[in-house]
């Protein structure tokens, strides 16, 4: 508490009420809110954002240097979570274009990645195989058992097709010199943008440079149960439309079933079982309109209902 009075007193800020929430201090002082927080952002990428004028931070006090950010505090509108998932993945469109750049390919660079989904592809068949046959040795298998018996051919499916992606993109990728970079805010979801006069990303401590895809990638898997996302998809391109080969990784590492682990609490269980085959139900509709448009048409098949 020291070093946090200390920084207060350097920007004379002077505190009447103190309230702690996890790893933030809400302050009350000067007839203003403030936060404060430590400072964990990669200064690099703070300059950067800076150059590239991404200007949907909030402001500090403090400067990049110091230990702790001082910012006021921002009193949101009320808005409908339809309309800030949208503001925020219109955001991360501008993020990604402002801060786009080539980099050269080093040759194992997609080797590594694809020896990565296929290892995961590989261990998650594994680890379903070997569940699959304890559960089959019950006599009476629990909700939750039951659940993933009956939709194990889905999960075979959906594993036998990513690997099949994969391969498709492993061909298209093996021969690219170049592949292009942004800055990744890393932690997107809807509690991190913050809207009143202006729209404000926050929690940038795990913010780095990589793929576009990967904060799309962690996006979907936080909020693929509660909005439809093609339509997001849709949004951000408009914004930043995705290269195929990057296209065909987001859909790949979507498409990956969520490993699930059975507990003694039958219910979590169960929850955890339905919320898995959701996943890959969603997913797969999703998805099923890009990878039908790779198909031949079937002619044969044209007066069918």
């Amino acid at each position: 508490m020291h070093d946090i009075n200390e920084i207060l007193k350097k920007y004379k800020v002077h505190p009447k009420k103190y309230v702690k929430k996890g790893k933030i201090i809400y302050v009350e002082a000067n007839e203003k809110k403030y936060i404060i927080k430590e400072n964990k952002i990669d200064k690099v990428i703070l300059d950067y954002l800076k150059s590239r004028s991404f200007n949907y931070m909030p402001e500090k006090l403090t400067n990049k240097n110091d230990k702790y950010d001082i910012m006021e505090y921002i009193e949101e509108y009320e808005i409908p979570k339809e309309q800030k998932i949208i503001d925020l993945i219109n955001l991360v469109s501008l993020l990604h274009n402002k801060t786009t750049h080539y980099k050269e390919t080093k040759e194992d660079d997609y080797k590594e990645i694809y020896e990565d989904i296929n290892n995961n592809i590989e261990y998650l068949y594994s680890y379903y195989n070997d569940l699959i046959t304890i559960i089959e040795t019950k006599i009476f298998m629990s909700p939750s058992e039951y659940l993933i018996a009956r939709n194990i051919t889905l999960i075979y499916e959906t594993l036998y097709n990513t690997k099949e992606q994969l391969e498709k993109w492993y061909k298209i990728v093996k021969e690219n010199k170049k592949h292009r970079l942004v800055v990744l805010h890393n932690n997107l979801e809807i509690d991190h943008i913050l809207i009143n006069e202006k729209k404000y990303l926050i929690s940038w401590n795990k913010a780095k440079i990589g793929m576009p895809i990967i904060d799309l990638l962690k996006l979907y898997k936080r909020t693929a149960h509660d909005f439809e996302f093609s339509e997001l998809l849709k949004l951000y391109e408009k914004n930043y439309p995705l290269k195929e080969e990057e296209k065909r990784l987001f859909f790949i590492l979507i498409s990956l079933p969520p490993k699930i682990e059975l507990k003694e609490n039958e219910y979590e269980n169960t929850k955890e079982a339905t919320k898995m085959i959701e996943y890959i139900y969603k997913t797969k509709i999703f998805i099923s309109p890009y990878n039908s448009n790779e198909r031949p048409k079937n002619n044969s098949h044209k007066n069918e209902n």
